[in-house]
């Protein structure tokens, strides 16, 4: 799947020049995501049990992608950009595209 390219990519980037072949840093890249067919069918079957807590740990989720953006990535693209007024611009812009993007996917 999509999702799984940047764990390969961070994988090869991490190997490449340790000198590893190509194949054996395509090997791992692939052994990154062999856990998650793996335990696909187990958290099916098992998905009934966790519905009453799910509430908790996407906030939990939500609230740890909050931070990481409040606290790591605003600051970061202020130090890149050095002006305070475009970094609040662009975050600006990109939450009114998000909201407009969601409510007109909504129905």
């Amino acid at each position: 799947a999509v999702h799984n390219v940047p764990e390969g990519l961070a994988t090869a980037i991490v190997l490449y020049p340790k000198g590893l072949s190509l194949w054996t840093i395509g090997l791992w890249c692939v052994c990154t995501s062999l856990p998650q067919p793996v335990m696909a069918v187990p958290s099916y079957l098992m998905v009934e049990l966790f519905i009453p807590i799910l509430p908790i740990g996407l906030g939990f989720a939500g609230g740890a992608m909050f931070y990481v953006a409040y606290d790591e990535l605003i600051p970061e693209a202020k130090e890149k950009i050095g002006r305070w007024d475009v970094t609040a611009m662009t975050g600006g812009i990109a939450a009114i595209g998000m909201l407009g993007a969601q409510l007109y996917l909504h129905d």
